[in-house]
């Protein structure tokens, strides 16, 4: 495989501690240009994680003509995501953007409507799909092992983890709190896990309760109730066309020991699974209940299997770029994530449930 050539827009946290580091691990990826609004971020990034002529851009634009540029990712604000993307993919190149897709829906769709008319490959960055417990209970999944998958819950419940840096408590950059940051990756685990993309209603809450009052008990550090603009948690119950429900729930601050993220549980005709305490599937047979505990450690010293599932995303990515295959989180599902959080806003703020033609 020859080597594939990416741009990295946007050298904050994200790309510094998931996306440089994973695709310095993969040898036939090299990055080779770099922007961000932060000139000193970008040249700091290009010194650790460029090639010994990688390029640091002041426009995003001049990186985006630069035709040595097959690839690049996307790690800016929530409201850049959709006019960098789909100006990369008229540039000619693919495109893996962070989570989530986009501010808006609609947003999203014009990212998704870019890809399918330029023919270039656009991605999200939902990386929990690449853990090794996911990446087991999907298999399970697909085969049989749960039957008919028709409760399904996503978890995202953080007890005090507001993110006081950057923009995460702007709503205008953001679009929104917990529910669009971290719910959004539960949502995914959980429709890729039923492969099911068909909403039919939405009932959505959202709440800014503790947000008002301030924590000196968050885990990074307390933060501005008058710079929170956000909701501190959102909760809702989703109902698919198959009649299928989906429970989900997101919080940075909650009154709650019930603390997971990233998460699912599942109920299937035949049996269920959830990643509560590890990754555990239970059933009926032989006329008793089991729970199965499935040991997700390596095979010398009982060691646990490192967590590489931002590795494991990078190569999936390089190697759909390389051999011309189908991401494995395409545009079309995330879109589907995407208006399904739209609606649990737009719920939450009608007081009604939203329908879904």
């Amino acid at each position: 495989m020859s080597k594939v050539n990416v741009g990295m827009i946007g050298c904050g946290g994200i790309a510094l501690g998931k996306h440089l580091p994973s695709l310095a691990k993969i040898p036939e990826a090299q990055v080779v240009a770099f922007f961000d609004i932060s000139a000193d971020r970008a040249h700091e990034a290009k010194n650790r994680f460029g090639t010994h002529d990688a390029r640091v851009y002041h426009d995003v634009y001049e990186l985006l003509r630069d035709q040595d540029v097959q690839v690049v990712h996307v790690c800016t604000p929530n409201d850049t995501h959709a006019e960098i993307s789909i100006a990369a993919l008229e540039a000619g190149k693919h495109v893996l953007c962070e989570k989530p897709m986009a501010k808006t829906a609609e947003d999203a769709r014009r990212m998704l409507e870019t890809s399918e008319r330029t023919g270039k490959k656009l991605s999200i960055a939902y990386q929990n799909r690449f853990r090794a417990d996911s990446r087991w209970l999907h298999q399970a999944c697909r085969e049989g092992k749960l039957g008919e998958i028709y409760v399904a819950k996503a978890h995202a419940v953080r007890r005090r983890a507001v993110p006081t840096w950057g923009v995460f408590l702007d709503q205008e950059k953001q679009g929104g709190g917990p529910l669009i940051d971290i719910g959004t990756h539960a949502l995914d685990l959980a429709l890729w896990m039923m492969d099911n993309y068909e909403p039919k209603t939405v009932l959505g809450s959202s709440y800014r309760k503790l947000a008002e009052q301030g924590s000196n008990a968050n885990l990074w550090g307390p933060w501005d109730p008058a710079k929170f603009t956000v909701e501190d948690s959102a909760f809702a119950m989703i109902t698919m066309k198959n009649g299928a429900t989906v429970w989900l729930e997101s919080s940075w601050a909650l009154n709650t020991l019930d603390v997971d993220e990233a998460k699912v549980s599942l109920s299937g005709t035949k049996a269920g699974a959830d990643m509560k305490k590890g990754l555990r599937v239970n059933g009926e047979e032989h006329g008793r209940l089991y729970t199965q505990e499935i040991q997700m450690a390596g095979d010398f010293g009982g060691n646990p299997v490192p967590d590489d599932a931002a590795e494991q995303e990078a190569r999936a990515w390089i190697e759909a770029i390389a051999y011309d295959r189908e991401p494995v989180v395409t545009a079309r599902q995330a879109l589907v994530v995407q208006e399904i959080l739209e609606a649990v806003y737009e719920s939450a703020s009608k007081g009604q449930a939203i329908s879904f033609a």
